[in-house]
């Protein structure tokens, strides 16, 4: 959800269709049901700002939820960092954080419930023989040799399989509905299997059985209560048996499973498992690496809540799988840093240049705007003196007229200051330039009365006054457009960017910036907006993480594999 009027969408017809119509008694309760099994991504985002825009626009709740039902990938990290992503997100659920665990006895008491009805049995097949009596989507599946176990048979042997009685894997609790089935997921799926072994974080080594999620997720959105249970498309095969659970269990309360589109951005991995890879091979620096699509890589790198928000109402709420440029996302940031991002400049590949007829021992401060259309934002001082670095991107001994910079022999200005000619260069002995002398004209500071002009403006930084700072300078990711769905190629990773970071460590920044907290963010005139990373800056040591360039450097290359498609 942004942060202007919500875009209408299919569920909210469907959410003011069944308030017109007095179901659910009037209320709209959504959820939000994460696996506390990875850290968030920008997709979960989508879902977030969807379920709980909803129950605050309709004044409705949303639970968050936590689906913690295999304990042997999921830990406490994951569990606060979900809830640091929905706070930082700006959402709040209150007092109404749950756990799937919460309901493990009564899950256990539903599924004795369908054994005694004659609706679930305990199979002995092993993974291998499982999937072989399932069949295929062309061929019907077999029973299992175990179907037909009597309730007395099926009521004790799930109650020994909870006792620990069984090894893992010795032991299922399957479903009996229809192995001939079309959709697979309703060929006798499990229930419930045997996890020795492991601690639960929330309820330690109280069981050895845990229960499914597709059996888990619709008991667990009837006992709160969930009048829309909204899910990606994936689970619209898992539909049928989300209805035939509720269905057949005493459950206080039938909530309605609607599926949207996930989302699928463009040089990026949405698969948690994926992801999961990158951070244990160290193609990253952990959960939280700037490059990576995760809210903590996001929120690193320098994103503001508000641009996840505008992000997600922007690429709506569809039916359609659809693939979302990576451009739509750092647009959204642009947008947001462009209107409250102060200026500052910093220098990230230093040369240094002399002015010879400016005083030694002078230095001044000059005056500059922190925005240039918000008053608001104020000034600071910059300090000036006979010497300042300028980017070696700035200088060229010999250009054509279409160059807006410093040449040799020619003039430029240096912004909020005073124009310079260089005279000369001074290169070291394998013919490198490290040096420019100049000279400035003290008559055009400011509004330059004389009215010269010239080319081009470049930024600068004093080299008395400067403060040495770690430049990352991130990119993205990958260099393809969707690098999970190439079949050319033998693994996803072989589509990794080699340049998505380089660290510059010889950068200046105006003195200004020494005092920066981590997380602040400004645009560096002429580079890009920047972040003061959260995790490795302090103070003393400045580091900045590039959030994005100031324009879209990647459009002209998207277009031209666009084309080759």
């Amino acid at each position: 959800m942004s942060d202007q009027e919500p875009r209408t969408n299919f569920i909210r017809q469907i959410i003011d269709e069944d308030l017109k119509a007095g179901k659910n008694d009037g209320r709209v309760h959504t959820r939000f049901p994460p696996e506390p099994n990875g850290y968030l991504h920008i997709g979960h985002a989508k879902s977030i700002c969807l379920n709980f825009g909803i129950a605050r626009d309709y004044q409705g709740r949303c639970n968050l939820r936590f689906d913690d039902t295999n304990p042997h990938k999921e830990n406490m990290e994951y569990v606060e960092s979900i809830k640091e992503d929905v706070r930082w997100l700006g959402f709040d659920w209150g007092e109404h954080e749950f756990y799937a665990s919460d309901y493990f006895e009564k899950l256990y008491g539903f599924a004795v419930e369908l054994i005694e009805k004659g609706l679930a049995y305990v199979c002995e097949l092993n993974a291998e023989q499982m999937r072989e009596y399932r069949g295929t989507l062309k061929e019907p599946g077999r029973p299992s040799p175990y179907r037909d176990r009597s309730v007395e048979e099926n009521l004790d042997l799930f109650k020994r399989m909870r006792a620990g009685e069984f090894p893992d894997g010795a032991r299922t609790l399957r479903a009996k509905i229809d192995m001939g089935s079309p959709n697979m997921n309703l060929r006798d799926p499990t229930l419930y299997r045997i996890r020795h072994g492991v601690v639960h974080h929330q309820t330690g080594a109280e069981w050895c059985i845990y229960p499914m999620y597709d059996f888990t997720h619709p008991l667990s959105d009837a006992l709160e209560g969930v009048t829309h249970s909204l899910c990606t498309l994936e689970f619209e095969d898992h539909r049928p048996f989300y209805d035939w659970v509720i269905e057949n269990c005493s459950a206080p309360y039938v909530p309605r499973q609607y599926e949207f589109a996930r989302l699928n951005l463009q040089f990026a991995v949405m698969s948690k498992r994926k992801l999961t890879q990158l951070v244990d091979e160290g193609h990253v620096a952990g959960w939280d690496d700037p490059r990576m699509p995760t809210i903590a890589g996001l929120r690193r790198r320098g994103y503001t809540p508000s641009s996840i928000r505008t992000f997600a109402d922007r690429i709506g709420v569809t039916k359609a799988d659809n693939s979302v440029e990576m451009g739509m996302l750092e647009a959204c940031i642009r947008e947001d840093l462009d209107r409250n991002a102060p200026r500052a400049m910093a220098v990230l590949h230093p040369l240094k240049v002399v002015i010879e007829n400016y005083p030694e021992d002078q230095a001044e401060e000059l005056t500059a705007k922190n925005h240039p259309k918000d008053e608001e934002m104020g000034a600071r001082k910059l300090p000036f003196c006979r010497e300042v670095w300028i980017d070696q991107a700035d200088f060229r001994e010999q250009a054509s007229n279409k160059y807006k910079r410093l040449v040799l022999g020619g003039e430029v200005r240096l912004r909020n200051a005073y124009v310079i000619r260089c005279e000369s260069v001074i290169k070291d002995e394998h013919g490198e330039i490290i040096e420019l002398r100049c000279t400035y004209d003290p008559a055009t500071l400011g509004a330059n009365p004389e009215g010269r002009k010239v080319k081009g403006v470049i930024h600068w930084v004093s080299a008395r006054h400067g403060v040495p700072a770690e430049i990352r300078v991130y990119d993205r990711l990958f260099n393809h457009p969707a690098p999970d769905a190439d079949k050319s190629v033998e693994s996803f990773r072989d589509h990794l960017n080699p340049d998505s970071l380089h660290t510059l460590t010889n950068s200046i920044v105006e003195p200004s910036l020494a005092g920066a907290g981590p997380g602040r963010r400004f645009q560096f005139e002429r580079e890009g907006y920047f972040a003061v990373d959260t995790k490795d800056a302090h103070p003393g040591q400045l580091v900045f993480n590039r959030i994005v360039t100031l324009r879209d450097t990647w459009a002209k290359l998207e277009q031209q594999m666009a084309g080759k498609g």
